[in-house]
């Protein structure tokens, strides 16, 4: 579990070592508030952390259980080492110190979905936990306004409780325990450490599936008085949905104490439809849970020879890969902070990038495919689309052979075929080449305008003569198109995209468009903008 100090305003201490707290000052009202955000990430083994059941969050109910995860009489837990190294990568990846020698302790509170009565933690480790200190540094492109630090207090291990379903019975709370003795860690923020948590491996962090919980604490007071009486917010599975309730247990709090009240300590959980915080119970303390050491564990060890084998071993952190990717192919920070909120996505870039130019596949990465994955409602994780298959799409815009219209059609063909066939062969099957023949664009355009009389007026016919004697046709002067007409002229070369779908060659159909208008469609949309500033100079 993460215990984290996040330092925002002057150094302080939070009562019970709160995991995150950030001083905010309201200069409007006079009313500071001190928020407190504790994370619990569940470590991604195949296994618990106490039994040899699996982990998994797609599982039937109730079917990745053991003896030990239901509590039964005279079965022992025993300390998964997988568990044991997640953490301690995590521990090196926050720049913790790693101790040598910790214990476990029980943690009691009687809820059916911890059928043992207590819950297994380093809380109040008779020696030490796994590791204390550390920090997590936030700069601006971490979305804060200014660079600051967040200070780690410790690392330690837990098991997680079991899940109460309460909205499928009205008469009675069914339980699910597959999650009951799973790994977690606790600790501080949200995005950023996911990203950390992810890259080290240790947790796939996912707040949607609840391997990634936030517990709040929230107290507001007057500037210069003493911290408020603080109180929990449980049960937010969403970034968006925790600000939405830290918002609204500010609000709640400051109009309690203007209107004369007092704040009471206690659990409350929040309504997304009313937007609102509601009580859930009161607040329990560390004498409630009667902590005692953790008598069928023995203390875990931890030799420098194997901490210094996992600091060896360690991945490239989020950090360092951000200014690398930065320097070695020249992206905007923008481009690589979205490469590096999605796990793997930097290294599917660096693949395909191998002998293509980066802004050309970072905007492919980004933009086209991360956007039709969201379109259909894909993660990154289950992208379909091969390193390979991306290349070759890149590879046919670069040689020109497709449009960029054509290049996202095969790119859409691919995520919904899901059958690892290279650009070229769609292309060829489809018949989507680029149409980039002149004779053929030339008739087009000419037949297009030949069918539009009512859209194109001619005041007069010259001979157009190119060095290529074959490219030599009338031109047709087109009155409303010279004297500035852009929608005309888009209408024009938009009705041939259509006819061929999206299959011509822009460039080379803006040329052949252009000579059979006889004005240059640069110079069109100069017509159009200074008249645009000689209206404005009327009005004014």
């Amino acid at each position: 579990m993460f215990r984290c100090t996040f330092q925002y305003a002057a150094k302080t201490s939070i009562a019970r070592g709160v995991c995150m707290r950030r001083g905010l000052h309201n200069p409007a009202n006079g009313w500071n508030t001190v928020i407190g955000l504790e994370i619990h990430a569940q470590i991604d083994s195949q296994t618990k952390l106490f039994s040899d059941s699996l982990t998994s969050f797609n599982a039937p109910v109730n079917s990745n259980i053991s003896v030990v995860d239901a509590a039964f009489p005279g079965v022992q837990p025993t300390l998964n080492e997988k568990c044991v190294e997640l953490a301690v990568r995590t521990a090196i990846a926050l720049g913790s110190t790693i101790n040598n020698r910790s214990t476990f302790d029980r943690k009691h509170y009687f809820y059916p979905d911890l059928p043992q009565g207590y819950q297994i933690t380093q809380h109040h480790s008779m020696y030490q936990p796994v590791s204390q200190g550390g920090e997590l540094e936030l700069a601006t492109h971490d979305g804060v306004p200014e660079p600051m630090q967040v200070r780690i207090e410790q690392i330690q291990l837990e098991q997680d409780t079991g899940k109460s379903i309460h909205d499928m019975r009205p008469d009675m709370t069914l339980l699910d325990l597959n999650r009951a003795g799973s790994a977690l860690q606790a600790g501080q923020f949200v995005k950023k450490l996911q990203a950390l948590l992810r890259c080290v491996g240790s947790s796939n962090a996912n707040m949607e599936e609840g391997s990634l919980r936030c517990d709040v604490n929230v107290s507001v007071h007057k500037e210069g008085d003493p911290w408020g009486t603080r109180c929990e917010l449980k049960n937010l599975n969403s970034v968006r949905f925790l600000s939405a309730a830290i918002e609204a247990e500010i609000q709640r709090q400051i109009k309690v104490l203007e209107n004369g009240g007092i704040i009471e300590q206690e659990t409350r959980g929040y309504d997304v439809e009313q937007g609102k915080t509601f009580r859930l119970r009161g607040k329990e303390t560390a004498r409630d849970y009667r902590y005692m050491p953790e008598t069928d564990l023995p203390s875990l060890i931890l030799t420098q020879e194997y901490i210094d084998a996992l600091r060896n071993n360690m991945p490239e952190l989020p950090d360092a890969k951000r200014e690398r990717l930065m320097q070695q192919y020249n992206l905007s920070d923008h481009d690589a902070a979205v490469l590096l909120s999605e796990s793997n996505a930097a290294e599917y870039f660096e693949t395909v990038c191998q002998g293509r130019p980066p802004k050309l596949v970072v905007n492919w990465t980004t933009h086209e495919l991360f956007g039709q994955l969201a379109s259909k409602n894909i993660p990154f994780a289950a992208n379909p689309v091969s390193t390979d298959q991306l290349g070759s799409v890149l590879d046919l815009i670069q040689s020109g052979s497709v449009t960029g219209m054509t290049a996202k059609n095969v790119l859409k063909v691919m995520i919904d075929e899901a059958g690892g066939r290279l650009a070229s062969e769609i292309v060829e099957e489809r018949r989507w080449k680029k149409l980039d023949d002149k004779l053929i664009l030339k008739e087009m355009c000419l037949q297009l305008m030949d069918k539009n009389p009512d859209k194109v007026r001619t005041t007069s016919y010259d001979v157009f003569c190119s060095s290529d004697d074959s490219l030599s046709y009338p031109i047709l002067q087109v009155a409303s198109i010279r004297s500035g007409n852009t929608k005309l002229a888009t209408w024009l070369i938009g009705q041939i995209m259509g006819k061929t779908r999206g299959l011509a060659d822009p460039v080379t159909l803006n040329k052949m468009m252009e000579q059979a208008l006889g004005v240059k469609l640069d110079d069109l949309n100069n017509v159009s903008h200074s008249k645009g500033k000689k209206s404005k100079k009327k009005g004014q």
